[in-house]
């Protein structure tokens, strides 16, 4: 495997933070709402799954941003999961 960059490394840490961060406002909805009625479950599952194979992904290539964006990623989705459960039973 080639070297990255590290001006591409940054590029793809630049997305790992745009693309991670924007569940911080829908689970602080789901927070103060007490409500994930919209909230697809299955959608939320199956994007749980896939964000887990990508984080998998990451370490089997050593891809920090891939690594970092996709752990983040899969605890926001699953403490929204987790908040729908208990929200909304």
């Amino acid at each position: 495997m080639s070297t990255i960059s590290p001006a591409v490394n940054a590029i793809g840490l630049a997305a790992a933070v745009c693309t991670t961060i924007s569940f911080v406002p829908q689970l602080i909805r789901v927070w103060r709402l007490r409500s994930a009625r919209e909230i697809s479950l299955i959608m939320f599952l199956v994007f749980s799954l896939g964000t887990f194979l990508w984080l998998l992904y990451g370490i089997f290539i050593h891809a920090v941003p891939i690594i970092l964006a996709n752990a983040v990623s899969l605890v926001l989705s699953l403490a929204i999961l987790a908040l729908k459960l208990r929200f909304d039973r």
